[in-house]
């Protein structure tokens, strides 16, 4: 069994693809591996979440030896991601979901938190007009992207949804096609026709279909918020 110090060393060269592929290695090498994710973990702390994190974040929470256990409680016990948001709107039930990878859960509360961000009239219809997506503060969008992204290893989030549609011409209905939302004319039956797990393709999740139509998704991928953002 290779030092810690070593199995850290070689972990930190690797490129973050390299890095979530090799998660799993380690943690079949038991102690020492999650020592060194524990190690890596902590030297990030204070640096912008990135899927690599956030999938050691799942790990070390579902696999709870002692170690892991008084790791996670000490040193991050609400998770990754920074939460911000220009409204007070507390995200952390999404965060732990996510780390728990229960995505379907995770998937109703991101709906219901935006409905909460839009508004009392939002809260009370469950669901949200284009109007009011439109005038998201770019804080929230993105801390919502973020939690998909990072506890996703990067496959989900709005964002990603939205890179998808740019790269197919902004076709809504290659779109839908891509993401598994549609096969053919048959739209996937929420939520038992939907993959709620990392093996779901690319931008598969958040079911932003649930929003109501083209237009309310539309104003999602149109919120200036992206635009400030590389794409």
């Amino acid at each position: 069994m290779e030092a810690t110090s070593d199995l850290l060393q070689e972990f930190s060269a690797l490129s973050a693809k390299k890095q979530l592929e090799k998660i799993p290695q380690l943690i079949d090498q038991g102690d020492a591996g999650f020592a060194c994710l524990r190690e890596f973990l902590l030297a990030q702390e204070g640096q912008a979440a990135t899927p690599v994190m956030g999938r050691i974040c799942q790990v070390l929470t579902q696999n709870q030896t002692a170690e892991n256990l008084l790791f996670m409680q000490q040193e991050f016990p609400e998770g990754v991601v920074e939460l911000k948001s220009a409204r007070d709107i507390d995200y952390q039930i999404i965060q732990d979901k996510l780390i728990e990878e229960e995505f379907l859960e995770a998937d109703i509360l991101t709906l219901q938190k935006m409905c909460e961000l839009a508004g009392e009239s939002a809260v009370k219809r469950k669901w949200l007009y284009f109007t009011e997506v439109e005038r998201f503060p770019d804080e929230d969008l993105l801390t919502l992207d973020q939690l998909w992204q990072v506890y996703s290893g990067g496959k989900f989030g709005f964002s990603v949804q939205r890179k998808l549609w740019n790269s197919l011409g902004k076709d809504f209905n290659a779109l839908w096609e891509k993401i598994a939302w549609r096969d053919g004319r048959i739209w996937a039956r929420y939520p038992k026709a939907f993959i709620w797990n990392l093996d779901a393709p690319r931008g598969h999740l958040p079911t932003s279909n649930q929003l109501r139509g083209a237009k309310t998704i539309l104003a999602l991928f149109q919120h200036p918020v992206w635009t400030k953002e590389k794409d």
